[in-house]
């Protein structure tokens, strides 16, 4: 079988799974890797090890020798072999990274820390301009929380919001949308970004500034959308809204509720600069820069903040620290089955097959968009959208873009908005918890959200022709 067929028997397998058996992500994504294996031909494999070690001796990652042992090595291995050794690869990456997001998380949703950002927010900007600060609020607490954990913490407030001054709660809403939605697929070290910068080979930093970066654009393109549609659309809070939120008598300060967000991003961005300019005396900056280190720095913090908050209750802190290891394996799992399906996916071979398709290069953005929208429209999850077009964007970086490879990585992100409808969690528990109607949301966050990733893929397309970083 060819690489393309290949890919589409692979990606077919994962959207029929999950579609139509409703198969857990990590069952799908596992057994599309294990067929593809099994089906990829000898051919293709000797071609990729001999185009991967061309690759690696060529940017002195690699001696000959050592490229030798490889081809020997990559050659005894079966099947299953590869799949297993992709599925540990993944882990190694990305495992403590989401374990570690989601002890920060946790610790700041319990320590009340995530309370204190969005009151911050709010007192920064003031309660006339609400929306701008459940935008700003929503944004950064999407960097080491989930969008749903976001929107179940944040939608109490708005609707207490809306009853206390009247404001009009529909631009709220589609504010806090806007800002999670987008940090959600673009900031690590939520798992979406973070594999696809892996799979890709782009600097943890530099995904984070990028992300950042076009995040800013795409959340001020959904705040104006947001003030639009909520002038033209109506919605009425849902009675008695949740005032405890507002209670700021035991919540922690606002430097120690923010440094378990900030802390990672300077870290890391320190590190990578120092990569950058590698200043004589100041290896602190890269040993501590670390991914895997800089985020288990700032879990501790979100942790000694939660173990503030409760006094010490050393049973509230083990099902804290419980209830985040267990999500974050479920996440770490998925994740890793997408680097077991990403990796035999390469050792078909793709990387060379897209890049002998004549002006593949100048397309290389948007059709990364467009396979992770169709996705991402196709099985409802953007994470998992993600990790499927993560392969298809690794393959376009194996060639001579003329741009940085990160613009890939923030291609498939913006890719993963498009289309949210009933088969989207995320379409539901926004439906339900603000108390509209599935008409509303779908004439309402479903187009704000597909623009907002239109419009990212737009100001990516540009900024990899400005600055291109190469």
């Amino acid at each position: 079988m060819t690489p393309f067929l290949l890919l589409s028997l692979g990606m077919a397998i994962v959207l029929l799974l999950v579609i139509w058996l409703k198969l857990h992500p990590f069952l799908a994504l596992t057994f599309a890797a294990v067929v593809v294996s099994f089906s990829t031909p000898q051919a293709s494999l000797d071609n990729y090890a001999e185009n991967h070690t061309r690759s690696q001796i060529k940017r002195d990652k690699m001696t000959e020798p050592k490229a030798v042992q490889f081809k020997e090595d990559f050659k005894k291995l079966s099947p299953m072999k590869r799949v297993v050794s992709e599925f540990g690869g993944g882990c190694a990456k990305v495992g403590l990274i989401i374990a570690f997001a989601a002890l920060i998380g946790k610790c700041m949703l319990e320590s009340g820390a995530a309370s204190r950002v969005v009151l911050l927010a709010i007192s920064l900007f003031g309660e006339k301009r609400a929306g701008l600060a459940f935008l700003c609020s929503g944004f950064i607490l999407a960097v080491p929380v989930f969008f749903d954990t976001v929107f179940y913490l944040l939608i109490p407030i708005a609707i207490a919001m809306a009853h206390r001054t009247g404001g009009n709660y529909l631009f709220y809403v589609l504010c806090i949308v806007a800002g999670g939605t987008m940090a959600h697929s673009l900031v690590p070290p939520t798992p979406g970004p973070l594999l696809v910068a892996e799979e890709i080979g782009v600097d943890i930093g530099a995904m984070m500034l990028g992300g950042l970066g076009i995040g800013l654009f795409t959340v001020t393109f959904g705040y104006l959308y947001a003030r639009r549609a909520s002038r033209k659309f109506k919605l009425s809070p849902p009675e008695v809204p949740d005032t405890v939120h507002f209670n700021t008598d035991k919540l922690p300060s606002a430097m120690m509720s923010l440094l378990p967000v900030l802390l990672p991003i300077i870290l890391v961005t320190g590190g990578t600069l120092h990569g950058i300019i590698k200043p004589d005396g100041w290896e602190i900056f890269k040993v501590l820069g670390d991914k895997n280190l800089a985020l288990g720095i700032s879990a501790l913090v979100a942790f000694l903040v939660l173990y503030k908050s409760c006094s010490g209750d050393k049973e509230k802190l083990r099902n804290s620290s419980s209830d985040a290891f267990s999500s974050g394996a479920v996440i770490v799992i998925i994740t890793a089955a997408g680097a077991a399906f990403g990796g035999v996916l390469k050792q078909t071979d793709i990387a060379t097959s897209i890049g002998s398709i004549e002006g593949s290069q100048a397309l290389a953005l948007p059709v990364c968009f467009l396979i992770t929208a169709l996705v991402r429209t196709a099985q409802g999850s953007a994470t998992v959208a993600m990790i499927t077009a993560a392969p298809i964007a690794a393959a376009f970086a194996s060639q001579d873009l003329g741009f940085h490879p990160v613009y890939l990585a923030l291609a498939v992100g913006c890719g993963s908005k498009p289309i949210p409808w009933m088969n989207d969690s995320g379409f539901w528990v926004v439906t339900k918890m603000s108390g509209m109607q599935e008409s509303q949301t779908l004439r309402t966050v479903t187009p704000m959200m597909s623009l907002m990733g239109i419009f990212g893929l737009v100001v990516t397309v540009l900024a990899s022709f400005l600055l291109p970083f190469k």
